[in-house]
């Protein structure tokens, strides 16, 4: 069974939202002009150099946090093992990461290869950190297999910065003995979000400690990461283009926001949801006493051995699934003079040997969507089903994605909680606070 290195990316980025937002101030105000000119001479700038990569020896600093710790350390462990290159990699304490990142872009003192939580690759592209991949991604034979989310989230200005790095994405668990006993189809999850509730709805009946579902009501990154999609699944948009305006009262979210504020009133959600923030929001449904609901794909592998579960994609009011995908980019430093060397690793990193031999073998989602049914995945379809997710996934786009949506002093925590504990009247107002916030 894996170990997780941290809560899933969601849930820890609320706990940075308030000192991301400073440090990304900083690093746009700073930094920008003299970040985004890097890169030019070492073969990072516009994507020129090597499409190849140069493994000539060269020592490369790398830096991760520690969310994404063990999948980092096994990629370049492998990598080391067999290339003239050595990647010497840092792992930052999460919380420390974004502050980490501030101080080394002030200075220009950033590793050769840096990760980042891919909803602020927006900003990281934007203040100029990230060297111009454009040319070398291109270059790949697979290029249009890459994750697509991950490579817009990176996209500026018609620019790709950065490549998929890990990915985490939400789906939803059903507990396949707790569906026999409720008169359930133990193979058939629901596709609807009606059905989901009419699902819960019958777990719950069963009683004896037992209870329908459960979600993080005083999280604002857990609501992004399985609220969402059910949007998305809709043919909706949570926000435009831009990142700049919230689309969050529409009459589609209303209708998302009404299920779970059903599953609050009537008990449906065990007891905790009300003041759930993600320190143990994945931890109920282990014990095997939760009928059905959103988590982390990352969970997948922590469940035990004696608890009979499927999972499936998050579903839409009337139909229609999706899923957030969230996770890691990776990029070249623009201050970088080893760009070529860096995208040897990076380039490897996304190859069939690392793709199929470290990071499926290890149980985690690939980032190349051709890769979806390889062998390791194949032995457990619930893999091959999240494998699959990452094509038809979404990462929203805003530059001002941590103050909005991850502070808990943020606009998205109160329209969560008057959704669905307070008063829906004030969805409207609260919506256009979330507008407010992005354009600011």
């Amino acid at each position: 069974m894996r170990r997780a290195a941290s809560p899933p990316g969601p849930v820890r980025r609320m706990a940075l939202a308030a000192l991301a937002a400073a440090v990304l101030t900083t690093l746009a105000a700073g930094c920008g002009k003299g970040m985004g000119a890097a890169g030019g001479d070492g073969g990072a700038g516009g994507g020129s150099g090597s499409t190849r990569g140069v493994d000539d020896g060269t020592t490369l600093t790398m830096w991760t946090r520690a969310a994404t710790q063990a999948q980092s350390q096994a990629l370049v462990k492998a990598y080391n093992a067999g290339h003239r290159n050595k990647v010497e990699l840092t792992v930052i304490p999460t919380d420390d990461y974004q502050a980490k990142v501030g101080t080394a872009a002030g200075s220009k003192d950033l590793p050769d290869l840096f990760a980042a939580d891919v909803v602020f690759a927006p900003d990281y592209a934007a203040a100029g950190l990230f060297a111009d991949l454009s040319g070398r991604i291109d270059a790949l034979p697979y290029a249009d297999d890459l994750a697509p989310s991950h490579i817009k989230a990176g996209t500026y200005d018609g620019k790709r910065y950065v490549v998929p790095h890990t990915l985490d994405l939400s789906v939803l668990f059903y507990n396949r003995t707790l569906y026999e006993k409720a008169g359930l189809d133990p193979g058939e999850p629901p596709a609807t979000l009606a059905e989901w509730d009419r699902h819960a709805r019958a777990v719950d009946a069963l009683g004896g400690g037992v209870d329908g579902t459960f979600f993080g009501g005083n999280c604002g990154g857990c609501g992004v990461f399985t609220w969402w999609p059910s949007i998305w699944a809709a043919g909706e948009q949570v926000m435009n283009d831009e990142g700049t305006s919230s689309a969050l009262d529409s009459p589609t979210a209303r209708s998302v926001y009404d299920v779970y504020r059903g599953w609050a009133e009537d008990g449906i959600a065990a007891a905790g949801a009300k003041e759930e923030t993600g320190a143990t929001w994945t931890g109920r449904f282990p014990k095997g006493n939760i009928g059905v609901m959103p988590m982390p794909s990352t969970t997948l592998g922590l469940m035990p051995d004696d608890l009979d579960f499927g999972v499936a994609p998050i579903p839409g009011p009337d139909g229609g699934t999706s899923t957030f995908v969230g996770g890691d980019a990776i990029g070249i430093a623009a201050t970088s003079d080893k760009a070529d060397q860096a995208w040897d690793f990076l380039k490897w990193s996304l190859g069939d040997e690392a793709q199929v031999d470290v990071v499926a073998a290890h149980g985690d989602v690939v980032a190349r969507t051709d890769l979806a049914d390889n062998r390791h995945a194949a032995a457990d379809p619930r893999q091959v089903t999240v494998n699959q997710l990452v094509a038809k996934g979404r990462t929203p786009y805003a530059r001002k994605f941590g103050q909005t949506f991850n502070d808990p002093n943020g606009p998205w925590l109160k329209l969560m909680r008057d959704a669905v504990y307070g008063d829906a009247g004030r969805i409207r107002a609260d919506n256009e606070a979330i507008s407010r916030s992005l354009a600011d």
